[in-house]
Protein backbone atom coordinates (compact mmCIF):
# COMPACT_ATOMS: atom_id res chain seq x y z
CA UNK A 1 0.00 0.00 0.00
CA UNK A 2 1.31 3.48 -1.06
CA UNK A 3 0.22 6.36 1.27
CA UNK A 4 2.28 8.67 -1.20
CA UNK A 5 -1.33 7.92 -3.75
CA UNK A 6 -3.42 7.91 -0.86
CA UNK A 7 -1.99 11.35 0.00
CA UNK A 8 -2.03 12.33 -3.55
CA UNK A 9 -5.50 10.84 -4.21
CA UNK A 10 -6.56 12.84 -0.71
CA UNK A 11 -5.10 16.19 -1.41
CA UNK A 12 -6.98 16.15 -4.72
CA UNK A 13 -9.84 15.85 -3.32
CA UNK A 14 -9.50 17.73 -0.40
CA UNK A 15 -8.63 21.03 -3.10
CA UNK A 16 -11.87 20.30 -4.81
CA UNK A 17 -13.89 19.88 -1.79
CA UNK A 18 -12.32 23.35 -0.52
CA UNK A 19 -14.48 24.73 -3.94
CA UNK A 20 -17.61 23.36 -3.21
CA UNK A 21 -19.82 25.92 -1.84
CA UNK A 22 -22.59 23.11 -0.46
CA UNK A 23 -19.38 21.26 1.57
CA UNK A 24 -18.20 23.79 2.91
CA UNK A 25 -21.67 25.43 4.03
CA UNK A 26 -23.08 21.97 5.35
CA UNK A 27 -19.14 21.41 7.14
CA UNK A 28 -18.45 24.53 8.60
CA UNK A 29 -21.02 26.94 8.89
CA UNK A 30 -24.07 24.27 9.91
CA UNK A 31 -22.06 22.67 12.83
CA UNK A 32 -21.03 26.63 13.93
CA UNK A 33 -24.47 28.22 13.62
CA UNK A 34 -26.99 25.53 14.31
CA UNK A 35 -26.13 25.10 17.88
CA UNK A 36 -26.06 29.25 18.81
CA UNK A 37 -29.20 29.63 17.17
CA UNK A 38 -31.05 26.95 18.42
CA UNK A 39 -29.60 27.29 21.97
CA UNK A 40 -30.36 31.23 21.89
CA UNK A 41 -33.51 30.70 20.29
CA UNK A 42 -34.94 28.19 23.30
CA UNK A 43 -33.24 29.33 25.97
CA UNK A 44 -34.87 33.30 24.62
CA UNK A 45 -38.34 31.54 24.52
CA UNK A 46 -38.23 29.10 27.32
CA UNK A 47 -37.19 32.32 29.53
CA UNK A 48 -40.06 34.50 28.83
CA UNK A 49 -42.47 32.00 28.78
CA UNK A 50 -41.18 30.73 32.61
CA UNK A 51 -41.05 34.51 33.07
CA UNK A 52 -44.27 35.71 32.09
CA UNK A 53 -45.96 32.99 33.85
CA UNK A 54 -44.18 33.55 37.09
CA UNK A 55 -44.96 37.16 36.76
CA UNK A 56 -48.89 36.37 36.00
CA UNK A 57 -51.64 36.54 38.52
CA UNK A 58 -53.76 33.51 37.20
CA UNK A 59 -57.57 33.77 36.26
CA UNK A 60 -59.13 31.08 38.69
CA UNK A 61 -62.39 30.41 38.95
CA UNK A 62 -64.08 28.93 41.70
CA UNK A 63 -67.29 26.58 40.98
CA UNK A 64 -69.07 25.77 44.02
CA UNK A 65 -68.27 26.94 47.59
CA UNK A 66 -71.40 29.15 48.42
CA UNK A 67 -71.47 27.22 51.35
CA UNK A 68 -67.51 27.01 52.40
CA UNK A 69 -66.29 30.81 52.65
CA UNK A 70 -63.82 30.07 54.43
CA UNK A 71 -61.93 28.31 51.83
CA UNK A 72 -62.53 30.36 49.27
CA UNK A 73 -61.42 33.62 51.28
CA UNK A 74 -57.89 31.25 51.34
CA UNK A 75 -57.53 31.08 47.73
CA UNK A 76 -58.80 34.80 47.15
CA UNK A 77 -55.73 35.88 49.80
CA UNK A 78 -52.92 34.07 47.42
CA UNK A 79 -51.33 36.81 45.48
CA UNK A 80 -50.70 34.63 42.89
CA UNK A 81 -54.26 34.03 41.81
CA UNK A 82 -57.00 36.00 40.54
CA UNK A 83 -60.18 34.62 42.16
CA UNK A 84 -63.33 34.63 39.82
CA UNK A 85 -66.81 33.37 40.10
CA UNK A 86 -67.55 29.97 37.54
CA UNK A 87 -69.75 30.49 34.77
CA UNK A 88 -71.58 27.93 33.24
CA UNK A 89 -69.39 27.01 30.55
CA UNK A 90 -65.81 27.47 32.78
CA UNK A 91 -64.88 24.15 31.08
CA UNK A 92 -65.11 25.39 28.00
CA UNK A 93 -62.89 29.21 29.42
CA UNK A 94 -60.07 26.27 30.94
CA UNK A 95 -59.62 24.61 27.40
CA UNK A 96 -59.96 28.40 25.57
CA UNK A 97 -57.00 29.43 27.89
CA UNK A 98 -59.56 32.24 29.05
CA UNK A 99 -59.17 31.08 33.22
CA UNK A 100 -55.90 29.02 34.04
CA UNK A 101 -58.09 26.78 36.17
CA UNK A 102 -61.42 25.64 38.03
CA UNK A 103 -61.62 24.47 41.53
CA UNK A 104 -64.84 23.20 41.91
CA UNK A 105 -65.65 23.05 46.00
CA UNK A 106 -68.47 20.41 46.43
CA UNK A 107 -71.53 21.38 48.72
CA UNK A 108 -71.40 21.25 52.83
CA UNK A 109 -67.80 21.12 52.44
CA UNK A 110 -66.74 22.93 55.22
CA UNK A 111 -69.12 21.14 57.45
CA UNK A 112 -67.95 17.72 56.13
CA UNK A 113 -64.70 18.65 57.61
CA UNK A 114 -63.98 16.44 60.53
CA UNK A 115 -67.45 14.69 60.66
CA UNK A 116 -65.83 11.34 59.13
CA UNK A 117 -66.11 12.27 55.42
CA UNK A 118 -63.11 13.38 53.23
CA UNK A 119 -64.88 15.73 50.85
CA UNK A 120 -62.46 16.00 47.44
CA UNK A 121 -61.65 19.02 46.11
CA UNK A 122 -60.89 19.14 41.91
CA UNK A 123 -58.90 20.88 39.97
CA UNK A 124 -59.73 21.02 36.84
CA UNK A 125 -56.29 22.26 34.49
CA UNK A 126 -55.33 21.98 30.62
CA UNK A 127 -53.20 19.12 31.24
CA UNK A 128 -49.57 20.11 29.48
CA UNK A 129 -50.46 23.63 29.11
CA UNK A 130 -47.52 25.62 31.21
CA UNK A 131 -49.42 28.44 32.91
CA UNK A 132 -52.52 25.92 33.68
CA UNK A 133 -50.19 23.99 35.27
CA UNK A 134 -48.56 26.81 37.43
CA UNK A 135 -51.88 28.10 38.67
CA UNK A 136 -52.66 24.45 39.51
CA UNK A 137 -49.69 24.10 41.69
CA UNK A 138 -50.21 27.63 43.55
CA UNK A 139 -53.91 26.55 44.42
CA UNK A 140 -53.37 22.80 45.20
CA UNK A 141 -50.65 24.69 47.59
CA UNK A 142 -53.09 27.17 49.09
CA UNK A 143 -55.59 24.28 49.58
CA UNK A 144 -52.40 22.01 51.47
CA UNK A 145 -52.07 25.10 53.67
CA UNK A 146 -55.81 25.22 54.27
CA UNK A 147 -56.07 21.49 55.23
CA UNK A 148 -53.35 21.41 57.55
CA UNK A 149 -55.09 24.31 59.20
CA UNK A 150 -58.09 22.51 59.69
CA UNK A 151 -56.82 20.11 61.28
CA UNK A 152 -54.49 21.48 63.76
CA UNK A 153 -57.79 23.49 64.79
CA UNK A 154 -59.69 20.32 65.46
CA UNK A 155 -56.44 19.07 67.08
CA UNK A 156 -56.03 22.55 69.64
CA UNK A 157 -60.09 21.89 70.22
CA UNK A 158 -59.46 18.56 71.24
CA UNK A 159 -56.53 19.50 73.76
CA UNK A 160 -53.84 17.58 71.53
CA UNK A 161 -50.82 18.91 70.31
CA UNK A 162 -50.69 20.14 66.62
CA UNK A 163 -47.52 17.73 66.59
CA UNK A 164 -49.33 15.16 65.93
CA UNK A 165 -50.23 16.12 62.16
CA UNK A 166 -46.80 16.19 61.04
CA UNK A 167 -44.96 13.72 63.81
CA UNK A 168 -42.05 13.71 61.28
CA UNK A 169 -40.80 15.63 58.01
CA UNK A 170 -39.20 14.28 54.77
CA UNK A 171 -37.01 16.33 53.06
CA UNK A 172 -35.36 15.28 49.81
CA UNK A 173 -32.17 16.87 48.72
CA UNK A 174 -30.39 16.31 45.80
CA UNK A 175 -26.76 15.45 46.43
CA UNK A 176 -25.75 15.18 42.75
CA UNK A 177 -23.17 18.55 41.81
CA UNK A 178 -24.85 20.50 39.56
CA UNK A 179 -22.56 19.83 36.96
CA UNK A 180 -23.58 16.43 36.67
CA UNK A 181 -27.11 17.08 36.69
CA UNK A 182 -27.36 19.29 33.93
CA UNK A 183 -24.53 17.27 32.11
CA UNK A 184 -27.23 14.12 32.21
CA UNK A 185 -29.44 16.67 29.95
CA UNK A 186 -26.54 18.18 27.95
CA UNK A 187 -25.41 14.94 27.30
CA UNK A 188 -28.38 13.78 25.75
CA UNK A 189 -28.49 16.49 23.63
CA UNK A 190 -24.79 17.01 22.44
CA UNK A 191 -24.92 12.80 21.58
CA UNK A 192 -27.59 13.60 19.48
CA UNK A 193 -26.88 16.01 17.79
CA UNK A 194 -22.99 14.93 17.82
CA UNK A 195 -24.69 11.42 15.67
CA UNK A 196 -26.53 13.81 13.56
CA UNK A 197 -23.80 16.70 12.55
CA UNK A 198 -21.35 13.61 11.60
CA UNK A 199 -23.94 11.81 9.51
CA UNK A 200 -24.38 14.99 7.62
CA UNK A 201 -20.79 16.28 7.61
CA UNK A 202 -19.92 13.05 5.56
CA UNK A 203 -22.78 13.12 3.58
CA UNK A 204 -22.33 15.52 0.68
CA UNK A 205 -18.20 15.22 0.50
CA UNK A 206 -19.37 11.08 0.06
CA UNK A 207 -22.02 11.68 -2.51
CA UNK A 208 -19.91 14.42 -4.24
CA UNK A 209 -16.86 11.92 -4.71
CA UNK A 210 -19.21 8.68 -5.92
CA UNK A 211 -22.48 9.31 -7.54
CA UNK A 212 -21.25 13.33 -8.28
CA UNK A 213 -17.83 11.28 -10.30
CA UNK A 214 -20.59 9.48 -12.51
CA UNK A 215 -22.80 12.29 -12.83
CA UNK A 216 -19.97 14.90 -14.41
CA UNK A 217 -18.55 11.98 -16.47
CA UNK A 218 -14.98 11.94 -14.33
CA UNK A 219 -15.39 8.66 -12.85
CA UNK A 220 -13.73 7.10 -15.91
CA UNK A 221 -10.85 9.78 -15.82
CA UNK A 222 -10.09 8.62 -12.09
CA UNK A 223 -9.70 5.18 -12.98
CA UNK A 224 -7.71 5.47 -15.98
CA UNK A 225 -4.85 6.96 -13.41
CA UNK A 226 -1.75 4.86 -12.27
CA UNK A 227 -3.02 4.90 -8.69
CA UNK A 228 -5.05 1.74 -7.76
CA UNK A 229 -8.69 1.20 -7.44
CA UNK A 230 -7.88 0.58 -3.13
CA UNK A 231 -5.53 3.49 -2.59
CA UNK A 232 -8.54 5.38 -4.95
CA UNK A 233 -11.05 4.33 -2.28
CA UNK A 234 -8.86 4.94 0.82
CA UNK A 235 -7.73 8.76 -0.28
CA UNK A 236 -11.52 9.61 -1.39
CA UNK A 237 -12.59 7.88 2.17
CA UNK A 238 -10.06 9.99 3.86
CA UNK A 239 -11.43 13.44 2.63
CA UNK A 240 -15.05 11.87 3.85
CA UNK A 241 -13.56 11.06 7.37
CA UNK A 242 -11.77 14.71 7.16
CA UNK A 243 -15.46 16.56 6.79
CA UNK A 244 -16.71 14.77 9.21
CA UNK A 245 -14.41 15.14 12.08
CA UNK A 246 -14.39 18.47 11.33
CA UNK A 247 -18.02 19.07 11.57
CA UNK A 248 -18.25 17.07 14.77
CA UNK A 249 -15.00 19.29 15.83
CA UNK A 250 -17.09 22.26 15.35
CA UNK A 251 -20.37 21.21 16.90
CA UNK A 252 -18.78 20.55 20.54
CA UNK A 253 -16.63 24.06 20.53
CA UNK A 254 -20.12 25.37 19.45
CA UNK A 255 -21.91 23.72 22.11
CA UNK A 256 -18.77 24.60 25.00
CA UNK A 257 -19.39 28.67 23.80
CA UNK A 258 -22.74 28.39 23.57
CA UNK A 259 -23.40 27.07 26.82
CA UNK A 260 -20.57 28.85 28.42
CA UNK A 261 -22.61 32.27 27.48
CA UNK A 262 -25.34 30.99 28.18
CA UNK A 263 -24.31 29.73 31.70
CA UNK A 264 -23.26 33.58 32.26
CA UNK A 265 -26.01 35.13 30.71
CA UNK A 266 -28.52 34.99 33.25
CA UNK A 267 -31.17 33.16 31.17
CA UNK A 268 -30.61 29.47 33.45
CA UNK A 269 -31.30 31.49 36.72
CA UNK A 270 -35.16 32.71 35.27
CA UNK A 271 -35.86 28.94 34.15
CA UNK A 272 -34.87 27.41 37.20
CA UNK A 273 -37.43 26.81 40.76
CA UNK A 274 -37.38 28.42 43.59
CA UNK A 275 -35.03 27.39 45.92
CA UNK A 276 -33.40 25.00 43.05
CA UNK A 277 -29.25 24.97 42.39
CA UNK A 278 -28.44 26.60 39.00
CA UNK A 279 -27.61 24.00 36.44
CA UNK A 280 -23.88 24.37 35.58
CA UNK A 281 -23.93 23.59 31.66
CA UNK A 282 -20.18 24.57 31.13
CA UNK A 283 -18.85 22.11 29.48
CA UNK A 284 -14.55 20.54 30.99
CA UNK A 285 -11.80 19.99 28.52
CA UNK A 286 -11.48 16.57 29.28
CA UNK A 287 -15.15 16.18 28.43
CA UNK A 288 -14.64 17.45 25.19
CA UNK A 289 -11.78 15.45 24.18
CA UNK A 290 -13.14 12.39 25.33
CA UNK A 291 -15.88 12.82 23.60
CA UNK A 292 -14.24 13.77 20.56
CA UNK A 293 -11.95 10.98 20.60
CA UNK A 294 -15.12 8.45 20.91
CA UNK A 295 -16.14 10.32 17.17
CA UNK A 296 -13.11 9.07 15.61
CA UNK A 297 -14.71 5.69 14.71
CA UNK A 298 -18.06 6.64 14.49
CA UNK A 299 -17.12 9.40 11.98
CA UNK A 300 -14.74 5.68 10.06
CA UNK A 301 -17.96 3.99 10.49
CA UNK A 302 -20.54 6.64 8.74
CA UNK A 303 -18.12 7.74 6.22
CA UNK A 304 -17.74 4.28 4.80
CA UNK A 305 -21.33 3.18 5.24
CA UNK A 306 -22.49 6.56 3.30
CA UNK A 307 -19.61 5.90 0.85
CA UNK A 308 -21.13 2.45 -0.08
CA UNK A 309 -24.68 3.51 -0.71
CA UNK A 310 -23.68 6.80 -2.54
CA UNK A 311 -21.54 3.99 -4.65
CA UNK A 312 -24.12 2.53 -5.69
CA UNK A 313 -26.12 5.78 -7.35
CA UNK A 314 -25.70 7.24 -10.69
CA UNK A 315 -26.50 10.63 -10.06
CA UNK A 316 -26.46 13.13 -6.50
CA UNK A 317 -30.36 12.99 -6.84
CA UNK A 318 -30.48 9.50 -6.55
CA UNK A 319 -27.98 8.82 -4.13
CA UNK A 320 -30.07 11.30 -1.86
CA UNK A 321 -32.75 8.67 -1.69
CA UNK A 322 -30.99 5.81 -0.92
CA UNK A 323 -29.33 7.36 2.02
CA UNK A 324 -32.77 9.08 3.02
CA UNK A 325 -33.95 5.76 5.06
CA UNK A 326 -30.89 5.79 7.02
CA UNK A 327 -31.66 8.83 9.02
CA UNK A 328 -34.23 7.01 10.55
CA UNK A 329 -32.55 4.55 11.14
CA UNK A 330 -29.59 6.68 13.12
CA UNK A 331 -32.22 8.84 14.66
CA UNK A 332 -33.71 6.19 16.56
CA UNK A 333 -30.49 5.31 18.62
CA UNK A 334 -29.81 9.01 18.91
CA UNK A 335 -33.08 9.63 20.49
CA UNK A 336 -33.39 6.53 22.86
CA UNK A 337 -30.33 8.11 24.65
CA UNK A 338 -32.01 10.65 25.36
CA UNK A 339 -35.20 9.10 26.95
CA UNK A 340 -34.79 8.83 31.18
CA UNK A 341 -33.99 5.21 32.56
CA UNK A 342 -32.13 4.42 29.44
CA UNK A 343 -28.40 3.69 31.23
CA UNK A 344 -25.47 1.95 29.74
CA UNK A 345 -25.57 -1.88 29.89
CA UNK A 346 -22.97 -4.77 28.46
CA UNK A 347 -25.75 -5.52 26.64
CA UNK A 348 -26.31 -2.25 25.05
CA UNK A 349 -22.67 -1.81 24.75
CA UNK A 350 -22.37 -3.43 21.78
CA UNK A 351 -24.96 -1.93 20.17
CA UNK A 352 -23.86 0.48 16.90
CA UNK A 353 -24.81 4.48 17.72
CA UNK A 354 -26.94 3.76 20.80
CA UNK A 355 -23.25 2.71 22.38
CA UNK A 356 -21.79 5.66 21.28
CA UNK A 357 -24.67 7.84 22.35
CA UNK A 358 -24.95 6.48 25.90
CA UNK A 359 -21.29 6.65 26.63
CA UNK A 360 -21.25 10.77 25.51
CA UNK A 361 -24.21 11.34 27.71
CA UNK A 362 -22.01 9.59 30.62
CA UNK A 363 -18.68 11.85 29.54
CA UNK A 364 -20.35 14.54 29.46
CA UNK A 365 -21.38 14.42 33.67
CA UNK A 366 -17.50 13.14 34.27
CA UNK A 367 -18.53 9.66 34.69
CA UNK A 368 -15.89 6.97 33.06
CA UNK A 369 -16.36 3.33 33.27
CA UNK A 370 -13.38 2.23 31.20
CA UNK A 371 -14.35 -1.19 30.68
CA UNK A 372 -17.43 0.41 28.82
CA UNK A 373 -15.11 2.49 27.55
CA UNK A 374 -12.94 -0.02 26.00
CA UNK A 375 -15.94 -2.39 24.34
CA UNK A 376 -17.61 0.67 23.23
CA UNK A 377 -14.59 1.85 21.45
CA UNK A 378 -13.54 -1.80 20.04
CA UNK A 379 -16.70 -2.20 18.92
CA UNK A 380 -17.49 0.52 16.81
CA UNK A 381 -13.54 0.33 15.29
CA UNK A 382 -14.93 -3.48 14.51
CA UNK A 383 -18.10 -1.84 12.35
CA UNK A 384 -16.40 0.66 11.16
CA UNK A 385 -13.30 -1.98 9.42
CA UNK A 386 -16.18 -3.75 8.35
CA UNK A 387 -17.81 -1.41 6.58
CA UNK A 388 -14.53 0.24 5.04
CA UNK A 389 -13.71 -3.50 3.82
CA UNK A 390 -17.26 -3.31 2.32
CA UNK A 391 -16.66 0.05 0.39
CA UNK A 392 -13.58 -1.07 -0.66
CA UNK A 393 -14.84 -4.36 -1.94
CA UNK A 394 -17.77 -2.48 -3.84
CA UNK A 395 -15.32 0.25 -5.22
CA UNK A 396 -13.57 -2.73 -7.26
CA UNK A 397 -16.72 -3.65 -9.04
CA UNK A 398 -17.39 -3.13 -12.13
CA UNK A 399 -20.93 -3.45 -11.84
CA UNK A 400 -21.53 -1.52 -8.91
CA UNK A 401 -19.19 1.66 -10.67
CA UNK A 402 -20.80 1.49 -14.24
CA UNK A 403 -24.20 0.04 -13.28
CA UNK A 404 -26.96 0.60 -16.04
Amino acid sequence: MSLRNIGIVYRKELTEALRDRRTLITTFLVPLLMIPVLGAGFAGVMSAVIGSAKKEKARVAIVGGEDSPGVVAALKRNAKLNVLAATADWRNQVVGKEIRAAVEIPPHFELDLGQGKAPTVTINVYGGELKSEMAAANVDSVLKEYRDSVATGQLVANHLSAELLKPFSVKRLNIAPPEKTAGAFLGGIIAYMLILMCLQGAMNPAIDLTAGEKERGTMETILSSPVSRTHLVLGKFLLVVTASLVTAILLLFSVSVSSTVLQKSGALEQMADEGEPIPQLALKPAAIASVLIMTVPLSVLFSAGLFTIALFAKSHKEAQSYIAPLMFLVVIPAISAMLPGVDLTPKLAIVPLLNVSLLCKELVTGEYHWNYIAIIFASTCVYAAGALYLAVKMFQRESVLFRS
